[in-house]
């Protein structure tokens, strides 16, 4: 009986051993998640930040040049009032970059390529990380109808405004087009789509939401009115 006894002892020991080690696995892992992977896109942020100004600051290139971008490289910078997303730091506006694969996403917010660029007429669709590396669209479920969003290019601040939301599946495409929803319409709105993972911490839906252009101003003039009022 007292072997039994013994034997059942060492059996619980060993268990609660075990989940701790592996409790302590999933906390450095979730560590490393939320710290590591933030700290990484924050020196991506900076560097890019710092070259896209140095491209907006040389002479203006010739017509098209947007159309070579490469990949991973920076494309506008968005601003997002409601969320906080405004001026410099790790929490504040972020560079956008062009290519929404895995390694561009960790730099920051992606352009899917293919889609309308700033201010142009059809749907410029714009993917971020809702939580890991720096999460810019982490609070994107607090926008409301109205909302800023501003995209900064070289010359110009773009404001458009916040229409609608609605969560869709991970394959829904769609949302994409030039006409949400309606794949071979022709486009006459400039529009601007934003998409993120839904809930947070999962990849089960896409979060997305929906602004229309409200404003075009010259760089020259100042920052938008939706940025100096706060939105």
């Amino acid at each position: 009986m007292s072997r039994t006894g013994d034997g059942v002892r060492t059996f619980l020991r060993g268990l609660g051993e075990t989940l701790i080690t592996l409790g302590v696995v999933v906390l450095l892992f979730c560590v490393y998640e939320l710290y590591f992977t933030n700290l990484y896109t924050d020196k991506q942020q900076a560097q890019l930040g710092d070259q896209i100004r140095q491209t907006w600051s040389a002479p203006t290139p010739p017509p098209g040049h947007l159309d070579q971008i490469p990949l991973g490289s920076g494309i506008a910078v968005i601003w997002i009032p409601r969320i906080g997303m405004v001026g410099s730091g790790s929490h504040g506006a972020r560079v956008v970059v062009e290519g929404v694969s895995h390694e561009d996403l960790k730099k920051g917010p992606g352009h899917y390529p293919g889609t309308a660029l700033p201010g142009a007429v059809g749907n410029m669709v714009i993917s971020g990380h809702r939580t890991t590396y720096g999460a810019p669209f982490n609070r994107v479920d607090e926008l409301h109808r109205g909302d800023a969003i501003v995209l900064e290019t070289r010359d110009r601040w773009f404001t458009y405004r916040v229409t609608s939301e609605e969560i869709v599946a991970p394959s829904a495409v769609e949302v994409t087009y030039a006409v949400p929803g309606q794949k071979d319409a022709v486009a006459t709105k400039r529009l601007l789509t934003l998409t993120t993972c839904n809930p947070k911490y999962s990849a089960r839906q896409r979060l997305i939401v929906h602004a229309l252009l409200e404003s075009a101003l010259p760089k020259a003039a100042g920052e938008p009115p939706a940025l100096t009022k706060g939105g």
